[in-house]
């Protein structure tokens, strides 16, 4: 009975991967290719750098990851510019058909499958969020990206230590985390956030909400 509910919740966090990179393949379908090098929210790479990496990230496998990790001197940073380097195509239409290429894959590195959700959504916006784009996210695939970064140390890109800091609390979901004072926003905007992405003042609400807004400042 475990395995089929483990199975279960597996196969359900996949579909709502693939979906996710339908749906970003479908609004970068509608680009000119100018809009691809417009600035993204994630630090130093244009939108095309993130279509890049989420095409590196799709390729991963366990090992692959391991050994990546090993060439690139365990520096996680370094690691990620080279995929970017390696899957980023001479033109846009030939990153958009290599994300077209890997969007049903399920390969993954060793870590939580709920990081294929971070990954999805929290680069989607990186993505829509500077050209103006937006998607109304499965709420509960955002609640489960939300939880996962709440849990995890900051050493592995999470926000276990912030969150010891705050309580988050959803406006749009039945989900208060952490400890502290308290901010309010949809969890959309706590995900990214706490992701360390720029997220506007009016998005969050309370006490804490300072502290948040500085952390992706």
């Amino acid at each position: 009975m475990k395995n089929a509910v483990k199975n279960a919740v597996k196969a359900d966090i996949w579909t709502r991967v693939h979906a996710e990179r339908a749906a970003l393949i479908e609004d970068l379908a509608g680009l000119d290719e100018a809009r691809w090098e417009v600035p993204s929210l994630c630090a130093g790479w244009t939108v095309h750098d993130v279509a890049a990496h989420l095409v590196d990230t799709a390729r991963t496998t366990r090992l692959g990851f391991v050994a990546g990790l090993a060439r690139a001197g365990f520096d996680f940073d370094r690691q990620n510019t080279r995929g970017v380097e390696r899957e980023r195509g001479a033109v846009p239409a030939e990153t958009l058909e290599k994300l077209r290429q890997v969007a049903s894959r399920t390969s993954t590195p060793p870590a939580s499958l709920d990081t294929r959700l971070v990954e999805e959504i929290v680069h989607g916006e990186d993505i829509r969020r500077p050209l103006g784009l937006t998607r109304a996210y499965p709420r509960e695939a955002v609640v489960r990206a939300l939880r996962l970064q709440a849990r995890t140390p900051a050493s592995f890109g999470g926000a276990k230590e912030l969150v010891g800091r705050v309580r988050l609390t959803a406006s749009d979901a039945e989900l208060t985390l952490g400890e502290g004072p308290e901010v309010t926003g949809t969890a959309l905007s706590l995900l990214l956030a706490v992701s360390g992405r720029p997220v506007a003042e009016d998005e969050l609400t309370g006490p804490g909400a300072a502290t948040l807004l500085g952390a992706g400042a």
